[in-house]
C-alpha cells in the first residue's frame, strides 16, 4: 500500500434548481481530471435517495498532484466559478489508506 496517495472524498449539496446544470458541468470536469498526470482516479456519484448530492472519489499520487489539480485553469473555471455558488453545501476531505 501507498501512503502518499491522497484519497478526497468531497460531497456536494447542490442547491436543487441547479442540479440539471451541475450535472452537465461533471463530464468535462471529469475529463480534464483523469487526465492530469497525477490523477489516479476520479469518480463523481449521485445520492439515490437525495439526487441533489453529489459526491466525488478521487485519488492523487501526491500533496503536488492535488495542488495541480486545485490551480489548473479548468478547476478554478469550472468547479470554483461556476459550481460552487450553485451549492447549498461543499465538504471536501482528504485522506490516506490504512488499510
Amino acid at each position: 500500500m501507498d501512503t502518499a496517495i491522497i484519497h478526497v472524498f468531497a460531497k456536494w449539496k447542490v442547491k436543487t434548481e441547479h442540479i440539471g446544470i451541475v450535472l452537465q458541468l461533471l463530464p468535462e470536469l471529469t475529463t480534464q481530471s483523469t487526465a492530469e498526470e497525477g490523477n489516479i482516479y476520479y469518480h463523481i456519484y449521485q445520492d439515490r435517495s437525495e439526487p441533489d448530492v453529489i459526491v466525488l472519489s478521487e485519488a492523487y499520487r501526491d500533496e503536488a498532484a492535488i495542488t495541480a489539480h486545485r490551480e489548473s485553469a479548468y478547476y478554478q473555471d469550472i468547479v470554483v466559478k461556476q459550481i460552487v455558488p450553485l451549492l447549498e453545501d461543499r465538504q471536501v476531505t482528504l485522506t490516506r489508506q490504512i488499510l
